[in-house]
């Protein structure tokens, strides 16, 4: 006999507002626009000596923290072929092919992602979720995974695995 534990934390205040742009086919670059993103995370692992898989508590407040950080700003990455991303102490300049975007420093997100499509979203924020709970103490999960929503029903997953 086997058994496993999954916890899945998904709550209306998940979520973010953030603007962004990708490119696609090579040398498609969108125009900049925004979603109202949601997350949602599931974890399975053993049970601790406390009887769960994690402490809800500790996996909220640890993405409620990383959907704030996002709310209401501009990602972009920094580690995109094409997408230059230039910060200074005032200005992020973006630039792609002709095109050029200034935003005001304090409301942009520079990620280090190749694109910001909601599936590296979710593994980067999975990475860091994975840091977090390794941080406070938390036993490592035997599987994490993490979606995020862009549209309503236009989900992407990440799932990690430690086996």
């Amino acid at each position: 006999m086997s058994e496993s534990y999954r916890v899945k934390l998904t709550k209306d205040y998940l979520v973010f507002s953030a603007a962004h742009f990708i490119t696609f086919n090579g040398n498609i670059c969108e125009r900049l626009h925004g979603h109202n993103y949601r997350i949602e995370a599931e974890v399975d692992g053993p049970l601790d000596e406390n009887q769960y898989v994690i402490d809800f508590i500790a996996l909220r407040d640890s993405l409620k923290r990383m959907v704030d950080d996002w709310d209401h700003h501009v990602i972009l990455p920094t580690k995109h072929q094409q997408i230059k991303v230039v910060a200074s102490e005032r200005e992020v300049v973006a630039t792609f092919e002709d095109r050029r975007w200034v935003f005001p420093r304090e409301d942009c997100v520079l990620l280090p992602v190749t694109n910001t499509t909601a599936e590296l979203l979710a593994k980067y924020l999975g990475e860091q979720l994975l840091a977090e709970v390794a941080s406070l103490g938390c036993a490592q999960p035997e599987r994490l995974s993490i979606a995020v929503d862009e549209n309503n029903g236009q989900w992407a997953q990440w799932i990690w695995s430690a086996r």
